[in-house]
């Protein structure tokens, strides 16, 4: 096993025999997703956001850090390979706001080969991001740990829907076409720089819960769900509870010296944000 692997294995307290099969696949991505949370801290802090295997290795392993789709689902690609799976990026449109003109391709995701099967997994789409690879195959309602989804397709392009609030709604579109590193550091650089895009607005965090719970932050506003169910909300005082809650409730590293914060660089950036309640994701 790589010291890539034994890593990686240790931040998502994987401890079973890790070969190329289902089982294996969706106990990967079920670890990951509870142990390595969603966060855009970096495109507020503002820090550039590196995609090399070493810059995501150092942030989101390292350092315990968590990081958005194209980090998440960079680092996932990386360990499935290892692992010994056929696997490669795609990219997405998200339309989960009904955006009126089509948007451009800002969400990485995963296609996976298993033994004539394709697969899709996903582990960098926030509160609604699958927990389990689904089958890329249309209209088949899909479980997972965290929700049912399901795929359309029309012609060349898929749609992965999820079941919210007793309807199906579409978190993105996509095609299987090749994709190469430099079109992930430009969807990465348009997610972080453009003026109107959310995370350059907001603090965003989700962490899944292994018996199919989540806990999400929208600024100061903290959210522990069951299901579609709101169980505790709770708004936070200011930086300092905040910096507490990064730590103790989604176990993010703060310490390490190149891709960890401060108290005061946590505070300095928060106090342009808004800190009324609002309804987490």
């Amino acid at each position: 096993m790589s010291p890539f692997l034994t890593a990686y294995f240790a931040r998502t307290g994987w401890q079973q025999p890790a070969t190329p099969n289902i089982d294996t696949l969706r106990g990967l991505h079920l670890h990951h997703n509870c142990s390595i949370p969603f966060e855009n801290l970096d495109v507020v802090l503002p820090r550039e956001i590196q995609l090399d295997e070493e810059s995501v290795q150092d942030k989101l392993v390292t350092a315990r850090r968590g990081g958005y789709c194209f980090e998440q689902n960079g680092l996932f690609e990386r360990v499935l390979r290892e692992v010994g799976f056929t696997v490669r990026s795609l990219l997405g449109r998200v339309v989960l706001a009904n955006p009126p003109q089509m948007p451009p391709r800002t969400h990485r995701l995963l296609l996976v080969e298993l033994n004539g099967d394709r697969w899709i997994a996903d582990v960098g789409f926030g509160g609604q991001t699958l927990t389990a690879p689904v089958r890329l195959i249309a209209d088949l309602e899909q479980p997972t740990p965290h929700g049912l989804y399901r795929l359309q397709n029309e012609g060349d392009n898929w749609a992965l829907q999820v079941h919210h609030h007793d309807r199906w709604q579409s978190m993105y579109q996509f095609d299987l076409a090749e994709q190469h590193f430099n079109d992930y550091v430009m969807g990465n650089f348009w997610s972080a720089h453009w003026p109107q895009s959310h995370f350059r607005h907001h603090l965003l965090m989700c962490r899944h819960l292994p018996e199919g719970g989540k806990l999400t932050l929208t600024n100061f506003h903290f959210t522990r769900w069951q299901g579609a169910l709101a169980v505790e909300q709770r708004h936070l005082a200011d930086a300092a509870e905040l910096y507490q809650v990064l730590q103790e409730q989604f176990g993010l590293g703060v310490s390490d010296p190149k891709n960890g914060f401060s108290l005061a660089e946590l505070t300095a950036v928060m106090a342009g944000f808004e800190t009324h309640p609002q309804a987490g994701k």
